[in-house]
């Protein structure tokens, strides 16, 4: 006669085995897919996890100073890396290239000073439309460095989605955030460019590897402006920080799965949908009511992304 532990456990199994037949059919079909449609929905995954972090990020930087936010961040992102690490064992996170790791590091710390300096602020909207910058940073730099064909419609879509930044950001010039705009403007190119040196370091270094080796050598060049006017969190900030350092970590590794598998410049226009998820979720935390500005930009964005996502799942012109 059959217990109720063991029909329960039976249960269980059957609907373990039911999840792991419909996650491999969901990881078959994907895999049918064009590599650049893959990669805009690995963009486009990063992009909602971003539009989390940072507006946990803004909360947090109004409460503790940016720059020790900026450490705790990249800190605790390589805390909940850590079971991973313990389990594949240190040789299996053994970058390739350290110099390479290192350089990234830097050049992101300093986009994220930038970034952080900014971001208590101006709102999680127009933070969010300001980066959207940086995708024609990261196409030109694709272009020029990697020879990545720039069809017109990237072109197309990216200049489309860049004039919906415009109307989003250039009412916010002028007045007492001008500057802090201005800030976050500068910190675009400087993303871009730590962008492009992880594709070159996707070409050989597994994406897991490059989103640890980032944590560490972020954490290390934030110390010494983190203590100068160190703060010790809150019980509940440090949680905080923890869930940033999981979102930081997972929106990271998506990127990087994106720059592997697709050219970097096709995967840029999907970005701009971020406006979408960024406006909502700043009203939503901090009551910040989008601007006419903001929603018209936003819906040129949206045809922008929309129409190259299209075009990109028909494969090039012929």
């Amino acid at each position: 006669m059959e217990t109720g532990t063991s029909a329960s456990m039976r249960r269980v199994g059957g609907k373990r085995h039911l999840l792991l037949r419909h996650a491999h059919v969901v990881h078959w079909r994907a895999s049918r897919l064009d590599a650049n449609v893959r990669g805009l929905l690995w963009t486009l995954l990063a992009g909602f996890l971003f539009v989390f972090l940072n507006s946990l990020l803004r909360g947090l930087s109004l409460q503790l100073d940016p720059f020790q936010a900026q450490f705790l961040r990249y800190l605790l992102g390589l805390v909940v890396m850590l079971p991973l690490i313990a389990r594949s064992g240190l040789l299996a996170y053994r970058p390739r290239n350290v110099i390479g790791q290192f350089t990234r590091g830097g050049v992101h710390t300093a986009g994220l000073c930038l970034w952080f300096i900014a971001i208590p602020h101006i709102t999680i909207a127009d933070t969010t439309a300001i980066g959207f910058t940086g995708p024609i940073f990261i196409m030109l730099g694709a272009w020029l460095v990697f020879k990545e064909p720039m069809r017109w419609e990237r072109w197309l879509a990216a200049s489309i989605g860049f004039a919906g930044v415009l109307i989003v950001v250039a009412p916010k010039l002028t007045g007492q955030g001008g500057v802090y705009n201005l800030v976050m403007l500068a910190s675009a190119p400087v993303f871009a460019a730590s962008f492009l040196i992880t594709k070159a370091l996707a070409r050989y270094e597994r994406a897991e590897v490059i989103v640890v080796w980032q944590s560490i050598s972020v954490a290390i060049f934030s110390l010494p402006l983190a203590l100068l006017h160190w703060q010790m969190p809150t019980p509940w900030q440090w949680l905080l920080f923890l869930v940033a350092g999981l979102l930081g970590s997972a929106a990271h590794y998506c990127l990087t799965r994106s720059y592997s598998i697709a050219d970097i410049s096709a995967t840029q226009s999907v970005k701009f949908l971020d406006l979408v998820w960024a406006t909502l979720l700043g009203w939503i935390a901090f009551g910040d009511s989008p601007s006419q500005s903001t929603l018209i930009g936003g819906v040129v964005i949206c045809a922008s992304t929309l129409w190259i996502a299209r075009r990109e799942a028909r494969g090039p012109a012929t």
